[in-house]
């Protein structure tokens, strides 16, 4: 699977490893919040250096559906459900803030991007409640929402609420604009390199696959922290959701508003420019990370929903992003705990990353700096209600259950040995010689590894639509060699002994 935005030919190609080891910031992580961050630190004339283990937007950049919207689904009114409004203005603040930085960049930068109409629609009457509360607290925080009476999609719906003048635009085009902006300010940014550990001196030790490297400042933008200092793994829920493109029949009419359902599954929908013509991109269909028995049964409902509401359309990409989901529903930033004022991240977007991250951007950069901003004061002094609380330890409690199940249930799957071999496509978890371990078969090529996770220990599960090992707990992924993909995890997962089969 791979995202119509990261198949193209990239305009940024890779700085080569600095040959000094000593910067002002290190920034872990080539998303829209570590270059953003980057090039504000480049331009105030510090020596600045970006790692990203993959490549640049490799994980949830390159695989957002690229909406940069206000209106955020159901996002306003559960977050007040927790706190006072003044709280959930500051985000909004937060949101507008990355949104307005983020569009006067595009422009001055000659990238493309459409203005559009962002609509919330409800499919049935609960969902028409949520909506309608949803809207309550849209106005109450700042946003002028206004009902539709034709919402415009090929299906009826209950009630849709629009929020005019919002944005959508190709995720790499940006990225990539990014990256050129940084070189240009003096910045290098470095494919290619995992940072697998920031010493707790001063200045702080960033040790690498490919070495060591000192700094002064490090700003993680990782998706989620690499550091387990502030336990943030266990203060996010990892969830994957899933999107394709395709292209229409001849004729066919595609509304052109960005579209998000309020009920679930969630169903996100909008256009994008081609010089062969307009495509539909839909997305949606999630599911905790690690925890389907078959991720692709959600790809398939999706390509199954678009068929029915847009007859002949015919896919030409299907790719599926991870993000992460704060317990008390607010993006975490500013700086890491036991970090002693040195170590900077952001978190916890819940899908809204491309103004949540800009935001986190601008507030950790403005902390780097010097000052800061009223919405991110607010922000960082919220209180975490009882019902946040509550949803933590809820949280937890769940990893702490389906580790011992898991733990539990390997002890009767059918024994692992050297004869093992999935069907193509295919991966399976059992004890070989007393340990967890995972076998899968890709492309003919089978490969055990061991199914306990580099990060915590947990029992990985089989991604039948990604082909990768996904672990339940905290969402790490690794490829079926056990290569390092993503999450809070910074080693690769151990090889078994086994010999390899193909």
């Amino acid at each position: 699977m791979k995202s119509l935005w990261l198949d193209r030919e990239p305009r940024f190609r890779s700085d080569a490893i600095p040959s000094g080891s000593h910067f002002d910031t290190v920034v872990v992580g080539a998303g829209i919040t570590g270059l953003v961050a980057a090039l504000m630190l480049s331009r105030s004339g510090q020596r600045v250096v970006v790692f990203e283990a993959r490549t640049i937007g490799a994980v949830s950049t390159g695989n957002t559906t690229g909406k940069l919207s206000l209106l955020q689904g159901g996002v306003l009114s559960s977050l007040r459900t927790e706190y006072p409004l003044k709280v959930v203005r500051a985000y909004v603040e937060a949101n507008k803030t990355g949104q307005a930085w983020l569009l006067q960049y595009l422009e001055q930068q000659g990238v493309p991007f459409q203005r559009r109409t962002a609509v919330t629609f409800a499919t049935t009457d609960d969902g028409g409640q949520r909506l309608r509360k949803e809207a309550a607290v849209s106005r109450d925080a700042g946003l002028d929402v206004h009902f539709s009476r034709d919402s415009g999609l090929p299906f009826s719906v209950v009630e849709a609420l629009e929020l005019e003048n919002q944005a959508q635009f190709h995720p790499m085009e940006v990225l990539d604009t990014l990256a050129l902006d940084i070189r240009q300010h003096g910045g290098l940014v470095v494919e290619g390199v995992q940072v697998q550990n920031v010493g707790s001196g001063h200045p702080q030790v960033v040790s690498t696959r490919k070495g060591a490297f000192t700094a002064d400042t490090v700003v993680l933008a990782t998706g989620t922290p690499i550091l387990n200092r502030g336990l943030y793994f266990a203060k996010l829920e990892p969830h994957r959701s899933y999107a394709a493109a395709f292209r229409p029949p001849e004729g066919t009419t595609i509304p052109q508003s960005m579209y998000l359902s309020i009920d679930s599954p969630t169903r996100s929908q909008r256009t994008h420019p081609t010089p062969e013509g307009e495509l539909l991109l839909v997305g949606g269909f999630g599911h905790e990370a690690g925890r389907s028995e078959s991720p692709q049964s959600h790809v398939d409902s999706l390509l199954e929903w678009t068929n029915q509401h847009y007859p002949g359309a015919e896919a030409t990409h299907t790719w599926s992003a991870q993000d992460y989901r704060a317990t008390n529903l607010m993006p975490f930033f500013g700086k890491l705990p036991r970090g002693r004022g040195h170590i900077f991240f952001g978190t916890g977007y819940n899908k809204w990353g491309m103004s949540n991250g800009t935001a986190a951007a601008l507030s950790i950069t403005s902390d780097i700096l010097g000052g800061q901003s009223d919405w991110a004061t607010t922000i960082h002094h919220r209180v975490t209600s009882p019902k946040g609380a509550a949803e933590a330890v809820r949280h937890n409690a769940s990893i702490a259950r389906r580790m011992a199940e898991d733990r539990k249930r390997v002890k009767n799957n059918p024994e692992i040995t050297d004869d093992t071999t999935p069907p193509e496509g295919a991966g399976v978890v059992g004890l070989y010689k007393g340990e967890p371990a995972a076998v899968s078969t890709v492309d003919g090529n089978v490969c055990m590894v061991s199914a306990s996770c580099a990060h915590l220990g947990g029992l990985l599960s089989w991604n039948d639509a990604e082909k990768s090992w996904d672990c339940p707990l905290h969402g790490s992924r690794f490829t079926p060699t056990g290569k390092y993909l993503e999450g809070p995890a910074t080693h690769h997962l151990q090889r078994s002994p086994a010999k390899k089969k193909g």
